[in-house]
């Protein structure tokens, strides 16, 4: 396939559908992630830096002596990164280089103290994801010297021998920062993976504007696509853009991730599609406290008993219709849920038979939370069943008695079922093996953050 079939593919399925909406995240990373980054930074820095010192030419009178030099060390003692705004982040690496020079009579040590500026522009890739170049860099060098108990040598061949070095570290330095960045942008560019909501159903982030940058952090702008079956979802169009306000969250956490309203709809709305919020609920008959039978049922519907003599299994077949409803107010996170339950009973021949349905609404409380790189969710029901009867194959029903026997079968099984499925968790924004650490989730009015920390993974 061609690069750029390849390439229109990949855009294909990174991008919603035309009409879509796009549930919007935004990534807000502070000064404490720099400070993190910079401390998990030094070990692959100082192997990046670990570049190879060609032969250098001792002149020695007039004949030129070609005189191995070799790395023995690279310490970097410091390295900062601070945001520069609308631009991106700014790089000081402090490095001790230590070589040896094997050199007749006897080889010397020599120690050369580097500092290294550069300048790393921050931008939105071409497929969505983030893109770090860097623009400018400056290599500073201050004057080598000989440690103590180190051979001995005189004014001149040192200075030949500290330009040599100069040259090649100023030559080699900066390409090799340049190369430790094109590595991150890999890794970058993992954020667009495809991750499981539930069964058959997926989420894949992508960012939709150029990241937004001041002195104090670096905000991103990303979007969702959710697919089912491996098709981008059609979702109903919201032109609406996502705001993360300042001073959410944590004060002083590394990152905090916020997460619309419009996110939360639309991950029901998958899940809803995909038929995963749909349960049977059956009962033993030769249980004890089964009450999903057609001998409990008698006893307040007279027609059940009349064409069930004997004790039949009883089923409840519930699926949703509408698509649930996520409510976010501060500190409080509801989601009601509105299921066409049918009744049906097993007949002598084995087959179901349809005794009534039920229009039924039930109110839950919905506690969030986060473990690695997802958001997890479990509910408890709140207040009442709201019943109301859809059809009847038994004649009359009078809710208010069948409503606590439905309330004593229903509960338990759905608060199970729905439980299990938001216990996968929808996976935050993330890139391989960075996770969130120590999160705590705040539920604000119409959106919610995860504010925490950040730990990678080697």
């Amino acid at each position: 396939m061609a690069p750029a079939c390849r390439l229109g593919l990949l855009l294909s399925l990174l991008l919603p559908a035309v009409g879509a909406s796009l549930p919007g995240t935004v990534v807000r990373l502070n000064k404490a992630a720099l400070s993190y980054v910079s401390g998990l930074g030094k070990a692959p820095l100082q192997q990046a830096l670990n570049v190879t010192v060609p032969y250098f030419l001792d002149r020695n009178g007039k004949v030129h002596q070609p005189t191995r030099i070799q790395t023995l060390n690279i310490h970097v003692s410091h390295f900062h990164l601070k945001f520069v705004a609308d631009f991106g982040v700014r790089v000081l690496v402090a490095a001790n280089f230590t070589f040896k020079v094997f050199r007749v009579p006897e080889p010397l040590e020599l120690r050369l103290p580097v500092v290294v500026l550069a300048d790393a522009h921050v931008a939105q890739g071409s497929i969505g994801t983030p893109v770090v170049s860097i623009s400018a860099c400056f290599p500073l060098f201050n004057n080598a010297m000989v440690p103590d108990g180190s051979a001995r040598v005189a004014p001149g061949p040192l200075a030949l021998m500290q330009k040599h070095v100069r040259a090649v570290l100023r030559n080699k330095l900066c390409l090799s920062i340049s190369n430790l960045v094109q590595g991150l942008n890999v890794h970058l560019g993992t954020l667009i993976g495809l991750n499981p909501v539930g069964p058959e159903s997926q989420i894949r982030y992508f960012m939709v504007n150029v990241p937004n940058i001041t002195k104090d952090y670096i905000s991103l702008d990303i979007n969702a696509v959710l697919f089912l079956l491996g098709k981008p979802i059609v979702l109903p169009v919201d032109a609406t853009r996502f705001m993360l306000p300042l001073h959410v969250g944590t004060d002083g956490a590394m990152a905090a991730v916020g997460l619309s309203q419009d996110l939360f709809d639309s991950v029901l709305l998958l899940l809803q599609k995909a038929g995963a919020l749909n349960l049977d609920i059956t009962g033993q008959l030769d249980s004890d406290d089964n009450l999903l039978n057609t001998s409990v049922l008698g006893q307040l519907i007279p027609e059940v008993a009349r064409r069930f003599p004997k004790p039949m299994p009883v089923a409840l077949k519930v699926q949703l219709g509408a698509t649930p409803v996520v409510t976010l107010h501060t500190h409080n996170a509801t989601l009601q849920l509105q299921p066409f339950v049918e009744v049906r009973a097993v007949a002598s021949n084995s087959a179901f038979q349809s005794l009534f349905s039920f229009d039924m609404v039930v109110n839950l409380s919905l506690q969030l939370s986060v473990s690695k790189v997802k958001l997890r969710g479990t509910t408890s029901v709140l207040g009442d069943l709201q019943l109301t009867v859809a059809s009847s194959n038994v004649g009359f029903i009078d809710t208010d008695q069948v409503h606590p026997l439905m309330d004593a079968v229903f509960k338990r099984p759905l608060l199970d079922h729905l439980n299990a499925l938001l216990g996968i968790g929808v996976t935050l924004p993330n890139v391989v093996n960075l996770h969130y650490v120590n999160p705590e989730v705040f539920v604000y009015e119409g959106y919610v953050v995860v504010s925490g920390g950040l730990f990678y993974q080697h």
